[in-house]
């Protein structure tokens, strides 16, 4: 893909912040909103063409509601953000501690732009994707991310077991997850660089790939529901191996 159409102005601020050279063009409609004029700004001072385009009959009903709601119709042209090699993407940091992630099949893109948004805000140091039966680095997902894949590296592998054992090579402790472990992930202990696998929405981590974990932990439920959706389980986690 050689550019994608971001439609979160969110999305494009970041990509004109950390890379601007990669920003083709802004697309905006007449009266956009605050946050696109401030990508307005930022694209001016970058020296990245701004158009003006017309309103568009593109309407769309809200959630629950009966009243239609116009989309806006401002949008960037972006080259995609490049992979990183494995071993680049883990020894990113000098520090004993820290966290990454690698996503084992996850296949909603909804689901990985979510994930990025939350590991840039817990400052996690890169994401591994699984190639086959996962969802690609598509619009969505960076718009989902809200700017969140500009900040956290990644790398596409085919082979994940393989990746963890380049982890390991690297210095880094590897977490599983699963509802099945005996280990509440409060009780992981923070002095090292931990791994974090998280797995496939429906099927969870597949059996190799556990085989090559250090350690499985669980989320422990105090209410009724039982199970969470990856994106919002990532999120706990990330906080519960970030805590000080």
């Amino acid at each position: 893909m050689s550019h994608l159409t971001l439609r979160n102005p969110h999305s494009v601020l970041e990509a004109l912040r950390e890379r601007p050279e990669d920003v083709f063009e802004v697309r905006l409609e007449r009266g956009a909103s605050a946050a696109w004029q401030e990508v307005r700004a930022a694209a001016v001072e970058a020296g990245v063409t701004v158009r003006e385009v017309l309103h568009k009959a593109n309407r769309t009903r809200g959630r629950g509601d009966a009243k239609a709601q116009r989309r806006s119709n401002s949008e960037a042209s972006v080259r995609p953000r490049g992979d990183v090699e494995a071993r680049q993407l883990f020894g990113s940091s000098d520090s004993e501690t820290g966290l990454w992630l690698a996503l084992d099949q996850i296949q909603d893109p909804h689901n990985v732009g979510a994930i990025f948004r939350t590991a840039a805000f817990f400052g996690v140091k890169g994401i591994v994707l699984t190639r086959d039966r996962s969802a690609p680095i598509t619009e969505t997902v960076y718009d989902v991310a809200s700017g969140g894949v500009e900040h956290v590296p990644f790398s596409r592998q085919t082979n994940l077991a393989r990746m963890v054992d380049v982890a390991k090579e690297a210095g880094l402790w590897v977490l599983g997850t699963s509802e099945h472990a005996e280990v509440d992930v409060n009780e992981v202990k923070l002095d090292r660089r931990w791994l974090l696998v998280l797995g496939n929405e429906e099927r969870g981590l597949r059996r190799l790939t556990l085989k090559h974990c250090d350690m499985v932990c669980r989320l422990t439920p105090r209410g009724s529901i039982e199970s969470l959706n990856v994106s919002v389980a990532a999120g706990v986690l990330m906080g519960a191996l970030s805590r000080d």
